[in-house]
């Protein structure tokens, strides 16, 4: 969820596979994920000096697992957020949604709406854009892409969530409520239909994350029976130059 809006690409190096896309569609900050568990040090240290030798000036990772970050560490990058990482069975699922709240699939004419209530939602560090809203539809092999609409007729969007499944876990990938709405149930009844989604189609447990600092969305998530992991995950940066060690 944290790509740029131009096309990646994938750095071979050795045994290891490196997807690279410009931050937000920032030509000078490469968004690195590692396709194939972790890099080596050696072969990261070699895609930052191809990065760097490309033009780019700084390097950020999607959310890393403390253990997935050590050949990161050890090449110079530091943390540049913290997330909460919570769980939950997805067994058993609230049998009903909360009251007053209408869903409908999410379509591709929706889009500028829901990112305009992305954005509204969350800090400028994390808002997506076209290109982080495909990410979260395709990083699973199948998703629900669900929108919560208030008002007569198609109503006005006011919420919107993206959850995944890869065999028996699901993700919730995103998750968004307009300030305006909030405190409503939305952020309930989307929760809730996404478990009820993922319990149909055989998974088990599911995984949220979101920044710490977000009080509310932490208190919702553990009112629904989610459980925070006592190590989260972090997002890493460091400065890229021509002459990166």
């Amino acid at each position: 969820m944290y790509r740029g809006s131009v096309s990646a690409r994938s750095l071979p190096i050795g045994d290891d596979r490196l997807r690279v896309a410009p931050w937000r569609g920032d030509p000078t900050t490469a968004y690195l994920v590692a396709r194939r568990g972790r890099p080596s040090p050696f072969a990261l240290a070699r895609c930052l000096e191809q990065l760097a030798g490309g033009g780019y000036r700084a390097a950020l990772t999607a959310a890393l697992a403390p253990a997935d970050q050590e050949p990161w560490l050890a090449n110079g990058f530091v943390v540049h957020e913290r997330l909460h990482l919570l769980s939950r069975a997805v067994d058993p699922a609230p049998e009903d949604l909360p009251d007053g709240v209408d869903l409908r699939r999410g379509r591709r004419r929706d889009r500028a709406l829901v990112l305009a209530v992305d954005a509204a939602a969350f800090p400028a560090f994390w808002q997506l854009d076209e290109a982080g809203l495909d990410d979260a539809l395709g990083a699973t092999p199948s998703s629900r892409f669900r929108v919560a609409t208030r008002g007569e007729g198609h109503g006005e969007i006011v919420g919107y969530a993206v959850t995944g499944r890869a065999g028996p876990r699901g993700y919730l990938q995103r998750l968004a409520v307009s300030p305006t709405a909030q405190r409503a149930g939305i952020g309930s009844a989307l929760v809730v239909d996404g478990l009820r989604w993922l319990r149909r189609w055989g998974a088990r447990e599911v995984l949220v994350n979101t920044q710490e600092g977000n009080d509310a969305a932490v208190a919702l998530y553990e009112h629904l029976g989610f459980r925070r992991h006592d190590e989260g995950l972090a997002v890493l940066q460091r400065p890229l130059s021509s002459t990166v060690r």
